[in-house]
């Protein structure tokens, strides 16, 4: 039998440092304050204009994170989402025009709108998705146009003059508020099944795709049903979210339902927030979305206000090609591990700090005493 040797204390190698795990303790409670004053917002900024923002907002966090749960985690970036937003919105409309659905019964079509939308994502990837990066680009904005020309020229989609939505019997004090929660819940559910869709097996083998799909392929993953389930998904979300805004607005038109603007728009959420992460698309939304309403509200012209998150897109690819949430993530960790390292290499500092802590820490509760 081998002798074990018998090492000095100086010689053992140093135990790893034990994580207190307070981290996700604050993290759940962030989670819960941000949900928290969300639930009272309604309740404390009463104007209708500020409801509104507010309602947009949600819904173009709900589509920014359903965009992202399929471009961010598989990499194939999409420009042609409003077409699930447009058929999620014009399905829920034609469905309460032929079955005369009226009243709070509305929001029950946010279902079948949500799968009208699935149905289409079908053979809208079958198609796409027979194709990578740059030529799915094109293709996604081929096919968007096509939906586009479609909502312009069916009989049944009205034209230019669009679809309107059944009366909503809501007392007008309390109409935006009750739209609010709803969305509330909606972008809820769309940022939790994010989440869990990332951690999940199912969302690692979309980041192998993303981060290498040959290599992916080889390791037994199979790309093509993988790509399609998650754009499946995400526009199942997206017109959710369509049929909502639809109902809000009570009017759906080819030039509103399919706005080529909203894919840029829901992009430039992604892209800001954190591209492929859970919270960057709800960031970039909160950032982007009352920004969206400022400046259109300020310019009479539209196309100053797309001049303008043209620019903030093209310098947040070039100058924050990670998104906000990483690159601070990865600098507060860079900054951490030198301030670490110092310590390491400087014990005495290291001491010195300690004791300035302590030193500052008597200094404040005598002052509280």
């Amino acid at each position: 039998m081998t002798a074990i040797p018998n090492l000095r204390a100086a010689d053992r190698p140093a135990a790893a440092p034990e994580r207190s795990g307070l981290g996700p303790v604050y993290r759940g409670a962030a989670i819960g304050v941000a949900l928290l004053a969300l639930a009272v917002f309604p309740l404390v900024f009463t104007n209708q204009q500020v409801a509104t923002i507010a309602f947009d907002t949600l819904i173009a966090t709900t589509a920014a994170s359903a965009w992202n749960l399929f471009s961010g985690y598989s990499g194939y970036i999409s420009l042609g989402h409003a077409v699930f937003f447009g058929s999620g919105a014009y399905g829920a409309g034609l469905i309460a025009q032929d079955f005369n659905v009226t009243g709070g019964g509305e929001l029950l079509l946010l279902i079948p709108a949500g799968l009208i939308a699935g149905l289409i994502a079908v053979p809208f990837g079958l198609v796409a998705l027979r194709v990578r990066r740059h030529t799915f680009v094109v293709i996604t904005i081929a096919i968007f146009f096509i939906f586009q020309l479609m909502a312009y020229n069916f009989w049944f989609t009205h034209g230019t003059i669009g679809l309107n939505a059944p009366y909503l019997l809501w007392n007008p004090v309390t109409f935006d508020t009750r739209f609010y929660y709803v969305a509330l819940v909606v972008a809820i559910v769309t940022v939790g099944l994010a989440w869990m869709v990332r951690g999940s097996r199912f969302g690692l083998q979309l980041r192998a795709i993303r981060d290498d799909e040959d290599r992916a392929r080889g390791l037994g993953v199979r790309a093509t049903p993988v790509k399609l389930t998650a754009l499946v998904i995400s526009a199942t979300l997206t017109g959710v979210a369509g049929a909502l805004w639809f109902f809000f607005i009570a009017q759906v038109q080819p030039n509103t339902g399919f706005d080529p603007n909203l894919d840029l728009m829901w992009a430039l959420m992604a892209f800001l927030g954190g591209l492929g992460t859970v919270a960057g698309p709800v960031v970039g939304s909160l950032i982007v979305g009352p920004a969206n309403q400022y400046l259109t509200s300020t310019f009479s012209s539209t196309w100053a206000a797309q001049v303008i998150f043209g620019s903030v897109f093209l310098a947040v690819v070039l100058l924050l090609p990670r998104g906000l949430l990483p690159t601070i993530s990865s600098r507060y960790k860079s900054w951490r591990a030198k301030r670490t390292s110092v310590f390491e290499a400087d014990p005495a500092a290291a001491e010195q700090d300690q004791a300035a802590s302590r030193k500052a820490a008597g200094k404040h509760r005598e002052v509280s005493r």
